[in-house]
């Protein structure tokens, strides 16, 4: 069999390590591009490169970054992908407000610079690309399709557009084999602790032991279509393997508020939860003891808000013969259980 050898951007993070594990079951060389900073973020990779080398697989990281097309190119060249998996970006959508410009350089512009390392180097590798349901934004249907017209509402989202159209214009006008995944809000125990889900149960268990007083959040009626990630990745890796290159949605079908969320984690940490006040002004007590566990902070409301996303996969699970596995109360148990058992690890080293 052909050596199967995988290149991926933003493999330190959550669809990154996900993906590299993936991967490496499957028997791939797998290759990550990672950014120099001053801080190490390899945490989430660590053990799956050590698990790796321990079984002479192979595994290996280079510095580089979507905005240096230098990079880019030395990096292709030298590892010679036949997959690229591009799933690097600015990515947290409140931020991209705050920082239009660097976000539209990196996950918009980044993408031409991949297709363009591709091109030059006249590579046979098959391209993915990460979208987002943020392309849709103040959505025009409901449910979303690989059909419904696109409105995005944050610089992230117009950023990502670039990048979805630029893939299928290198896929027409070059003939790569170059797809996009639509994806959905996925989650998992691996999400940055700056994004709402991990934010919450990050938070809750934090108060649980005391080291937290209360959990800050915004818009607690906004409604979300959440997935596990590692589901999401077999979708991604599936759609590399179809003989001709495609756009997927790939989503649940169903949807849940962040109160939703909230509330079945705050029950996990053994907490009652209710409900007092409206709007900005809302709380949420715990019964049991009278203290206020979330309050509302205007700070994360988005200038231009997404109230409600739900995606339609049925196209996923006819070509690509995908389902999601893990349900919403089996995420929301799986990333509430792993904080709690993170923060009581850290509270016996304090």
């Amino acid at each position: 069999m052909k050596d199967r050898v995988a290149l991926i951007t933003g493999i330190t993070g959550q669809d990154g390590s996900y993906l590299a594990e993936l991967l490496l079951k499957k028997d791939y060389d797998v290759h990550g591009i990672v950014r120099r900073n001053s801080q190490h973020n390899r945490s989430r990779i660590e053990e799956i490169r050590d698990r790796a080398r321990q079984r002479g697989r192979v595994f290996e990281l280079y510095y580089g970054d979507l905005c240096d097309s230098g990079s880019l190119n030395r990096i292709i060249s030298l590892v010679k992908p036949t997959e690229v998996y591009n799933l690097a970006a600015q990515s947290h959508v409140r931020i991209s407000f705050d920082q239009p410009e660097f976000t539209t350089d990196v996950t918009g512009t980044g993408v031409l610079r991949l297709l363009e390392a591709i091109r030059i180097n006249k590579l046979e590798a098959r391209f993915y690309q990460a979208s987002t349901s943020e392309l849709y934004g103040l959505a025009q249907e409901k449910p979303q399709t690989e059909r419904t017209p696109f409105y995005p509402r944050s610089p992230y989202g117009i950023a990502k557009l670039y990048g979805f159209w630029i893939v299928k214009n290198y896929r027409e006008s070059y003939d790569i084999h170059a797809s996009n995944g639509i994806l959905f809000n996925h989650e998992s125990p691996r999400r940055g602790k700056n994004f709402v889900t991990r934010k919450i149960t990050y938070s809750l268990a934090c108060i649980k032991h005391d080291m937290q007083q209360t959990l800050f959040l915004g818009n607690l009626n906004t409604q979300r279509d959440w997935g596990f990630a590692g589901d999401y990745v077999e979708a991604i890796w599936r759609m590399l393997q179809l003989k001709e290159p495609d756009d997927f949605v790939i989503a649940t079908g169903q949807m849940h508020t962040v109160r939703s969320f909230v509330e079945k984690a705050a029950a996990l940490c053994d907490f009652d939860l209710a409900w007092e006040g409206c709007e900005q002004n809302e709380i949420g007590r715990d019964t049991k003891t009278g203290r206020i566990l979330v309050k509302i902070d205007p700070r994360f409301y988005r200038p231009a808000e997404v109230d409600e996303l739900r995606g339609d996969a049925t196209k996923a699970r006819e070509k690509l013969g995908w389902q999601p596995k893990v349900s919403f109360e089996e995420l929301v148990s799986m990333m509430m259980e792993s904080d709690l058992k993170l923060v009581e690890k850290q509270k016996q080293l304090l």
